[in-house]
């Protein structure tokens, strides 16, 4: 019996394999003749883009076969075309509603994505009702999709979705998404990615309720916005939930970890917030997590399961933090993992050797630290970023040389030591190695005939790399991109060496300690390769290369701080390419010829530092930085001058010899940002239009000029100056008011002019000013400012000397300061300069200057640090005591109250200034002795307390004796070194002080009280002695030993 039951089984499974075989025979033996003349006539309606940049593949079928095995065809038993796929065809033409494709009415499944059909949408999709699967991706149709494809109702795959780049859009409007989906229950697979849904998350999630067997939902850039509703959760089948690049602007659900099924998760640049919840990494199913582009979107790694499922981490751009845990080495299926630009820090976990499938890791732009883990086990490795970070120790712990699949190593910006590994030049995949901005020792000597003959691009600049140069770097033929820059090696390097390399496309060997010969004659400029960037600062270039004059690319030139002499080539100017030129820091001194008629194209041109003379050639119109700076132009600048500065952000001939007045023509230049003719011989008034173009203006600098007349009180309500430089000129009159509309000020410099009027009260609403500078004007009066105590709490220079300000220092006015008062917690981190960024590349910045009286000199301070505080009153007429306040300026390096008349004694607090390496309190009444606090001044450098009323012995055995006898004289009752009067058992100043009465009426109370008790007391005392013949013969008898016991302890002797 179970024999006849086997057989009849095994009967019938021949049987069914013989029909099924049949079956496919009769697929391609049995084409329907309608189908067949359909199919040819949508054929002869194709037309083709033959400029398509994509491969051109027309449709041909061959007449003389069956139409059912035609490419892209494919029948049911029957020979109706069930299935026609003409993707990626370059196809050009229109399908029109009477199109034969809508009567193949038996197809399945159509697929015409990646062509450029006419953008008029077919509205007759619905006659093909069998559909199951419709693919219209980047079609070429535009414009609202038709509410006819909501009738196909078999449909398990609709992708409709269109790239942005290739120029094309769709949109769903009418019919909106609901209308669309409605009745496409059947939906599996939903692909809307760039169509412009424009909805809601309470739209867009409950349109989406039908579609309850739906698995994958992608939706990318589709103007949709947050935040994803609950009812989402209703669609359990979801497998792919993709929705990158819309604003849901919202945290993310939890009910994505109770998708059982979920294995991908894309929502990168969506505007997500909050804290991520862990569970989503719990996931068992889970292989694609990319949450990318979410700035305001925190999380920390929790501990990792086993055999998790993750095979794509990408978590850049977040603000995920904290450390990887050990147990990322769990992830064993993890082949790409990208946390750059998050707030991770800690170690790279040693585990990471676990990651044998990994292909890709992007670390960068975090704060890691310590030693690089092996990366031995990675054999699949082709991308490997930890740049930006601070990773230290050497980079020996990985086999480099087994990982031969390795295209781009990036360990640039940390601090790297020891010496580059010669496996690592050695793999033979290696196409870029990033190594700069680290502190790597060493040469290069073994990188000859051993590096990777696919290496475009090799960048080890800014590292301690040193020896002789290495000359089989041009070796390289593959070379596009060499920095060796600012690194110790040394060398002649002929120019002819470059001709190696053809193709190479920027070369910086600048800030070494090279040699460059660009005097060979006898090779043609000809073979060079055609470079588009080439730095060669610092380089001992004696004249400028001649292979240049055929460089049709060059666009990037820096050619500073070398040794060429003599004119400027008139063919530079003739480089249409050339964007950027820097010949500063040179031995320059003309142009070649006019530049009249030239055409350029320069958008930075710097010629700071040569001896370029006589009349200035602007150059050119289209220019956005030029700097003349520090050159000896002795001529006036053009009257037209500013036609040639209509597209200028930046614009300096500082530190040259012009003379004359501003031509006006400057003011028309909108874009103008910086502005610095500091260091000439201008003279006239400042132009009115200047002050009113600090509606666009950042800094204006102005100083050393012989600039006369009033500032114009024209500064606009819109003012955005930051820095306005006026010092070292003529100018007279008042501070404008208007002055105080320019919020964004930091530096105010009007010093060693002749201003007058009261203290500048109307510029206390600027909350952002750093620097005052009102040094030798005719400013009188109080600096108390009685309307404002907020004060300028940045404040961190202050140079009123040399006026006529008088008064009291008020505490609450000095104690509005709060730039004075850096806390100890600060993070020095952040000390920077004081600067102004104008443009988003490089030069990007205008650095500020000033000039402070410190120590007694004065110093130019090219830099300005945002922690240098210092404050100079002195030549005024300031009184009474000097404010407990300035006890609390605690990073303080300057103080000067010099040639004041301050009163009282010499403050204790001073000795809390432990950062200050110059006081000077010369030339006032202050009186008592000087505290023994100052001992703790350990950097005090400089100290003048001469010309007061000081008492008493100065602290010994401290720095103070290392000070001149000029820092402590002419002060009548103080004695010890350094000076020459001696001190005989002197009582040491105490470190109290005594309160003081304030004078009323010119009267010093104090003096007074102090006479009158010495009166009386002299009185009770002397009159009992008159009276009392018993008392009085004590005295005479024990008065002369009592002077002989005080008397030397106050250095003087008594004889009887």
């Amino acid at each position: 019996m179970r024999t006849l039951l086997f057989s009849w089984l095994l009967f019938n499974s021949f049987f069914a394999i013989f029909f099924s075989i049949s079956n496919l025979v009769l697929v391609s033996g049995q084409c329907q003749s309608d189908q067949r003349q359909l199919l040819l006539e949508l054929e002869s309606s194709f037309s083709y883009n033959q400029t398509s940049s994509g491969k051109l593949v027309p449709v041909k079928w061959n007449q003389s076969t069956d139409c059912c095995s035609w490419d892209g065809v494919r029948c049911d038993g029957d020979g109706h075309v069930i299935s026609l796929d003409l993707n990626s065809r370059s196809i050009s033409s229109s399908i029109d509603n009477s199109s034969s494709l809508f009567r193949l009415q038996h197809l399945q499944r159509l697929n015409l994505a990646y062509n450029k059909f006419k953008p008029v949408f077919p509205t007759v999709f619905d006659k093909l009702e069998n559909l199951s699967y419709l693919n219209l991706s980047n079609a070429g149709f535009k414009g609202q999709i038709p509410i006819e494809i909501s009738r196909l109702t078999r449909l398990v795959t609709l992708d409709l979705s269109v790239s942005s780049l290739l120029g094309r859009s769709l949109k769903l409007e009418k019919p909106n998404l609901e209308m669309l989906v409605q009745n496409l229950t059947s939906l599996r697979f939903l692909y809307l990615d760039g169509v412009n849904i424009s909805a809601t998350g309470n739209e867009w999630c409950k349109a989406l309720l039908p579609l309850t067997e739906l698995q994958e939902l992608s939706m990318s850039n589709c103007y949709l916005s947050g935040p994803i509703d609950s009812s989402l959760s209703n669609l359990r089948s979801l497998s792919v939930v993709r929705l990158d690049n819309n604003n849901l602007s919202a945290s993310v659900p939890q009910f994505f970890t109770d998708f059982e099924n979920l294995t991908s998760l894309r929502l990168s640049a969506t505007g997500l917030n909050g804290r991520l919840p862990e569970q989503i990494f719990q996931v068992s199913t889970l292989q694609i997590l990319d949450l990318s582009t979410n700035k305001l979107l925190e999380g920390s790694f929790p501990i990792f399961p086993l055999k998790a499922s993750l095979r794509t981490l990408a978590l850049s751009g977040t603000n995920f933090g904290g450390q990887v845990p050990e147990s990322i080495g769990n992830l064993e299926q993890l082949t790409r993992i990208e946390l750059a630009s998050c707030n991770f820090s800690g170690a790279i976990p040693k585990t990471m050797k676990k990651l044998t499938q990994l292909v890709y890791l992007d670390f960068s732009f975090n704060r890691f630290s310590g030693p690089i883990p092996s990366f031995s086990s990675s054999k699949n490795l082709t991308q490997l970023n930890l740049a930006h970070n601070q990773l230290n120790d050497k980079i020996d712990s990985t086999n480099w040389s087994g990982l031969t699949k390795l295209v781009s190593v990036d360990l640039q910006n940390n601090k790297l030591s020891g010496t580059i590994p010669p496996t690592l030049f050695c793999i033979p995949s290696l196409r870029r190695l990033f190594l700069s901005q680290n502190q790597f020792k060493g040469n290069l000597s073994d990188l000859q005939g051993r590096a990777s003959s696919l290496l475009d691009t090799f960048d080890l600049s800014s590292n301690k790399l040193q020896g002789q140069f290495p000359m089989s770097v041009f070796e390289l033929r593959g070379l596009k991109f060499l920095s060796l820059s600012s690194n110790n090696f040394s060398g002649l390097i002929p120019m002819r060496a470059l001709q190696n390399l053809k193709n190479l496309s920027s070369l910086d060997l600048s800030y070494n300690s090279l040699s460059i010969d660009a005097t060979d004659t006898n090779v043609s400029s000809l073979s060079f390769p055609n470079i588009t960037t080439l730095k060669l600062t610092s380089c001992n270039l004696t004249e400028f290369p001649d292979f240049l004059i055929y460089q049709s690319r060059l666009s990037y030139l820096d050619l500073s701080n070398n040794q060429i002499q003599g004119k400027i080539p008139n063919w530079i100017w003739k480089v249409r390419s050339l964007r950027y030129l820097n010949l500063s820091q040179n031995f320059l001194v003309k142009f070649e010829r006019s530049l009249e008629n030239i055409i350029s194209s320069l958008n930075v041109l710097d010629l700071h530092g040569n001896r370029l003379q006589g009349k200035i050639e602007i150059l050119p119109s289209n220019a956005t930085y030029l700097d003349y700076s520090n050159n000896n132009f002795n001529s006036v600048l053009p009257a037209q001058i500013g036609d040639f500065l209509q597209f200028a952000y930046f614009f300096s001939v500082s530190g040259n010899n012009f003379n004359g007045s501003i031509p006006k023509s400057i003011c028309c230049s909108l874009y103008l940002r910086v502005l610095d003719m500091s260091d000439n011989y201008l003279s006239g008034p400042i132009p009115k239009c200047l002050t009113q173009m600090s509606a666009s203006l950042g800094v204006l600098n102005l100083r050393g000029n012989n600039l006369s007349g009033i500032i114009s009180d024209t500064f606009p309500e819109s003012c955005k100056l930051q820095t306005l430089d006026l010092n070292q000129n003529r100018l007279e009159g008042k501070v404008p008011q208007s002055l105080g509309n320019c919020k964004k000020l930091e530096v105010v410099d009007i010093g060693n002019n002749q201003i007058s009027g009261s203290f500048p009260c109307h510029l206390k609403n600027i909350s952002k000013l750093r620097v005052l500078v009102l040094r030798s004007n005719k400013f009188n009066g109080s600096i108390h400012c009685h309307k404002n105590n907020t004060g300028w709490p940045m404040l961190q220079i202050v140079d009123l000397a040399s006026n006529n300000f008088s008064g009291k220092l008020h505490q609450k006015c000095l104690a509005t300061w709060k730039g004075m008062q850096v806390f100890e917690n600060e993070d020095q981190s952040k000390v920077k300069h004081l600067q102004f960024q104008f443009l988003e590349f490089y030069p990007n910045h205008y650095q500020d200057a000033i000039t402070v009286t410190i120590k007694g000199l004065e110093w130019e301070l090219v830099k300005i640090l945002t922690v240098f505080t210092t404050i100079d009153i002195s030549c005024n007429n300031f009184e009474g005591p000097i404010p407990e306040v300035i006890g609390t300026f605690k990073e303080l390096y300057g103080l000067n109250f010099s040639h004041n008349a301050f009163t009282g004694s010499m403050p204790s607090f001073l000795g809390n200034l432990q950062q200050l390496e110059s006081l000077d309190l010369s030339s006032n009444y202050l009186s008592g002795g000087i505290p023994l606090q100052l001992v703790n001044l350990n950097f005090l450098s400089f100290l003048n307390v001469s010309n007061n009323k000081l008492v008493g012995q100065i602290p010994t055995g401290t720095q103070l004796q290392t000070f001149s006898n000029a820092s402590f004289e002419n002060n009548p009752g103080l004695c010890g070194p350094p000076l020459t009067v001696k001190c005989a058992n002197v009582f040491r100043p105490t470190t109290h002080t005594v309160p003081e009465l304030q004078s009323v009426d010119g009267l010093d109370w104090l003096f007074i009280f102090i006479g009158a008790g010495f009166g009386v007391g002299t009185a009770a005392f002397a009159v009992p002695l008159l009276l009392w013949k018993t008392a009085s013969k004590w005295v005479d008898d024990n008065v002369d030993k009592i002077l002989e016991i005080i008397l030397p302890k106050v250095g003087l002797t008594y004889r009887r």
